[in-house]
C-alpha cells in the first residue's frame, strides 16, 4: 500500500492495522520520520509532490525492493502539505518471513524516499523559509544499493 496524503495520520494505528494484516510474517520492521525542530529553529515543514510522478516512482522502488528481497507486504505513507514540529512525515513498514530482508528493504526504501522521490521540501522557522535538499550523507547511503 502506497499512500500520499495531505492530512495527518496516526502511525500506531497504521502500524497496528499493517501488523494484523500480516500475521503470517515472522518480521515486521518500520521507520517513522517526523518533523524536527532543529534546536528550535524550525516551526514547520512543507512538502510538495508531483502528482502521478511521485506515486509512480515510489511504486517502482517498492517493486525493486520486492524483486531484491522476499517480502510479504510493504506500506509507505507519506505526507504532503504543511506539518508542524513533531508531526509524522513518513511511515515505511515491511513484512517478511525473516528479519534481515525486512530491515534491508525498509532501509532501501527510506534511502529512495530521501534522495529520489519527487518531493520538494521547505522549512519555515524564526530565520524565515528555505527550500532544503538531501544531505551528502543521504546520497552516500543510497550508493550502498547500487548493483556492481
Amino acid at each position: 500500500m502506497i499512500t500520499i496524503r495531505d492530512t495527518p495520520f496516526k502511525p500506531s494505528k497504521e502500524l497496528e492495522a499493517f501488523t494484523q494484516a500480516n500475521c503470517d510474517a515472522g518480521a515486521i520492521t518500520s521507520f517513522l520520520g517526523q518533523v524536527r525542530s532543529e534546536a528550535g529553529k524550525v516551526n514547520a515543514l512543507y512538502l510538495e509532490q508531483y502528482p502521478g510522478v511521485t506515486e509512480t516512482g515510489i511504486m517502482d522502488a517498492v517493486a525493486k525492493a520486492k524483486a531484491r528481497w522476499t517480502l510479504t507486504d510493504v506500506m509507505v505513507i507519506h505526507r504532503v502539505g504543511t506539518m508542524d514540529v513533531g508531526e509524522p512525515i513518513v511511515l515505511v513498514a515491511i513484512a517478511a518471513k525473516h528479519r534481515r530482508p525486512a530491515f534491508l528493504a525498509c532501509d532501501y526504501l527510506m534511502d529512495y524516499l530521501k534522495t529520489q522521490a519527487v518531493f520538494w521540501k521547505r522549512q519555515t522557522g524564526k530565520d524565515g523559509s528555505k527550500w532544503i535538499e538531501p544531505r551528502t550523507e543521504d546520497y552516500q547511503d543510497k550508493k550502498r544499493w547500487e548493483i556492481r
